[in-house]
């Protein structure tokens, strides 16, 4: 396979999958977090110095049916210009007649942003002749999109079937991500933690069970450790409990059992009378947290023995926040197990946060450059840890 330090961009056109789905404020329509931007711009770059010109798509938000104005990518463009020093160019749609002729009048050293995919329904359907026009446009296809590779769309995998082998290659950030997501999963170091919290088991449920595989230390924080607890016996008060899922929990305990894996349950939680800052709030056994009260966050027991354990580990994974972080009341638990990360990593460990909630938890807390690297890919990185073939990665990889 190429990789882009091995490819001759000079005078050539290179068309990006860049994933710019950032959050736009809704009344001024300005981004509020351009992390994905600056994500992409190593590779944007590296096309520019070495002489090509670029072609960017991408797709923001979910439009329903064509065209919304709140969704087109014309509000990032002076963003983008910003970010690269130099001015980006924009058409109005991202296939036609238009969309030809301002890509075959870009120049080297300049760069063209195409308009939001999604305006087209063939986007999402993979639809092949909408790929092979998006093709038409470059030499050479890069996917930079890490955080859409679990989708088979046309520009993150149809399209790159119309381009040879050698000119179709992974940018630096989606080599990155595949490479830091195989670190965890195929060159692991051990004692390996794997650390997933969220509100549902129903969420986590696959990767729960390939990493009963992989992991030394399963630890589970978050809504989600309310259901093993019902499944245990536990009293759970008004805490979150998926019931139909209470089958899984007693197997994934079960097979965590057979396979020697260290299953970690919050041995306390700080609870609450109302789903709220300004309840009264209580420290209790997780197994017995009494009536009309909910778990909202993992206890300071429970800070104790997870800090522990991620501080002698030398892999450490984490999906999802131990509590319910957006509440000043309840974000201990994430703070303070996204500081053992920290300083486990400090001290030469590995350490992967993806998914969206822990990644917003690093970013917020300060500690996102203190971890070994921070996954731009929610579902994709969950899909990959599940075992399942991303059609994005598949398309590049694959004749």
């Amino acid at each position: 396979m190429s990789t882009i330090d091995n490819i001759n961009f000079l005078n050539k056109k290179a068309i990006i999958r860049v994933d710019f789905n950032v959050p736009l404020d809704k009344k001024t329509l300005e981004i509020t977090d351009d992390t994905r931007i600056k994500s992409s711009l190593k590779t944007i770059n590296k096309i520019i110095k070495a002489g090509g010109a670029v072609i960017l798509m991408s797709h923001l938000g979910r439009p329903k049916s064509g065209p919304e104005e709140k969704y087109s990518l014309k509000h990032i463009v002076n963003h983008i210009s910003k970010l690269l020093g130099r001015e980006v160019k924009f058409v109005a749609n991202c296939i036609g007649e238009e969309v030809k002729e301002a890509a075959t009048n870009l120049k080297s050293g300049e760069v063209l942003l195409l308009e939001n995919l999604r305006f087209h329904s063939e986007e999402e359907k993979g639809n092949d002749n909408f790929a092979k026009e998006l093709a038409s446009l470059a030499d050479i296809y890069i996917n930079d999109a890490f955080g859409t590779a679990h989708r088979a769309h046309a520009s993150t995998s149809i399209i790159a079937k119309y381009y040879s082998k050698e000119n179709k290659i992974f940018g630096y950030l989606m080599a990155s991500e595949i490479a830091s997501a195989e670190m965890v999963m195929k060159n692991t170091k051990h004692p390996f933690t794997a650390i997933i919290g969220g509100a549902k088991v129903s969420d986590k449920i696959l990767i729960l069970e390939k990493l009963v595989d992989v992991a030394d230390y399963i630890i589970i924080g978050g809504g989600m450790s309310y259901t093993f607890f019902k499944a245990m016996g536990g009293n759970i008060g008004n805490s979150l409990c998926e019931d139909d899922r209470i089958e899984n929990a007693i197997k994934l305990l079960e097979k965590a059992k057979q396979k020697n894996v260290k299953f970690l349950l919050p041995v306390d939680s700080m609870t609450s009378d109302v789903f709220g800052n300004d309840g009264t709030r209580k420290t209790a056994d997780s197994m017995d947290i009494e009536a009309g009260f909910m778990g909202l966050d993992i206890g300071p027991k429970a800070v104790e023995e997870f800090s522990e354990t991620i501080m002698n580990s030398k892999t450490i994974l984490w999906n999802g926040p131990m509590g319910v972080f957006e509440m000043s009341n309840f974000r201990n638990g994430t703070v303070k197990i996204a500081e053992a990360i920290a300083n486990s990593t400090s001290n030469g460990a590995y350490s992967l946060v993806g998914g969206g909630d822990s990644v917003a938890a690093v970013n917020q807390f300060g500690f996102a450059d203190k971890v070994s690297y921070v996954s731009t890919g929610g579902g994709a990185l969950l899909e990959y840890f599940e075992g399942k073939e991303l059609p994005g990665v598949a398309a590049i990889l694959n004749d």
